[in-house]
């Protein structure tokens, strides 16, 4: 049986299926159980699994990754929600200095199965410290798992598979995608594999690669020029892992790269997919890998977000320099 989910929806399904099959799994954070979330993506967990396996925390961060910390390590799977994204950076010092090295710090023999859920990203006129794309702290970082969903279909499997992991997985979810978008969505349980990347569209002459929200940004771009240039689309998916295998192969077919993501420019993921793109395809190469990010400032207010944000008109502009080349 399938549902036509926005990605809130699938998100809620997909926690509520993990906690019905595993008692260990548990919710936590501000505001995401009475309330079911200032998104409402943990709506109605409280009422069906109770306030011990949906919890209602007090506003301190540094305590609740703490707190999650401890308790993947004995036997709890704890699924935490930064409420927004700029709430997640008090969370570094934990995230950075023990829950990513408990593996590496025991040799292999302990775990952190913990998955911080973070909104993130602009295109919502939100305040400061709401709209931030904090990825690349994340993926800096050995021994944790970058997840960014561009759908509710992958949504739903990448949020299961990433509470069945057996390490910290930082789970960011587009906050412009949570109801822009709606798909089919199977009721069942599924996974999506962490660390494999989706051709969205296929394309013989240069190559969109982005996540989260500017992958539809991308797919917009490649619909204008349909006729002109032959865009392929790559949905990452993961950042970390990265699948790059994906990426050099599609490089490998047309020659030319373009890179999207609202977050900063300066050592975004994009440098990172760039500098890996050489090392692999530099003789593959027919122009310049081009970069469309935002710039190096914090994400201004409402009346400036567009001029910020990478948009259909800066990737075609991309596209363009890079055919001309």
């Amino acid at each position: 049986m399938m549902a036509v989910l926005d990605m809130v929806q699938a998100l809620n399904q997909a926690l509520k299926l993990e906690m019905q099959r595993d008692k260990n799994v548990v919710v936590l954070g501000e505001d995401v159980g009475a309330d079911g979330g200032v998104f409402r993506v943990t709506d109605g967990l409280q009422k069906e699994f109770g306030a011990l396996r949906c919890i209602d925390t007090p506003l301190a961060e540094s305590a609740l990754i703490g707190a999650s910390i401890g308790l993947a390590m004995n036997g709890i799977k704890p699924v935490l929600e930064a409420q927004f994204n700029g709430f997640s950076i008090p969370m570094l010092d934990q995230l950075v200095n023990h829950a990513s090295r408990i593996r590496w710090r025991t040799r292999g023999q302990r775990s952190c199965p913990l998955v911080l859920r973070i909104p993130v990203g602009g295109k919502i006129r939100a305040l400061e410290h709401h709209s931030d794309s904090p990825e690349t702290y994340f993926a800096h970082t050995p021994g944790l798992k970058v997840v960014i969903p561009s759908n509710p279909y992958d949504a739903k499997g990448l949020l299961i598979s990433a509470i069945r992991d057996s390490d910290p997985v930082i789970f960011l979810e587009p906050l412009s995608l949570y109801r822009a978008i709606k798909q089919e969505v199977p009721n069942k349980p599924y996974t999506v594999e962490i660390g494999k990347a989706s051709v969205m569209r296929e394309g013989s002459e240069v190559t969109l690669i982005s996540y989260g929200a500017m992958v539809h940004e991308c797919l917009k771009a490649a619909e204008m020029l349909d006729g002109k240039v032959s865009c392929e689309v790559i949905d990452l998916r993961t950042l970390k892992p990265l699948d790059i295998e994906a990426v050099s192969a599609s490089v490998e077919k047309t020659g030319r790269a373009i890179v999207v993501h609202e977050a900063q420019r300066y050592c975004g993921v994009a440098a990172e997919v760039a500098a890996q793109i050489v090392e692999n395809n530099f003789l593959n190469l027919k122009a310049p890998i081009q970069r469309v990010a935002g710039f190096d400032a914090v994400l201004p207010m409402p009346k400036l977000e567009k001029y910020y944000l990478p948009n259909v008109d800066k990737i075609t502009k991309a596209i363009n320099k890079a055919m001309s080349y």
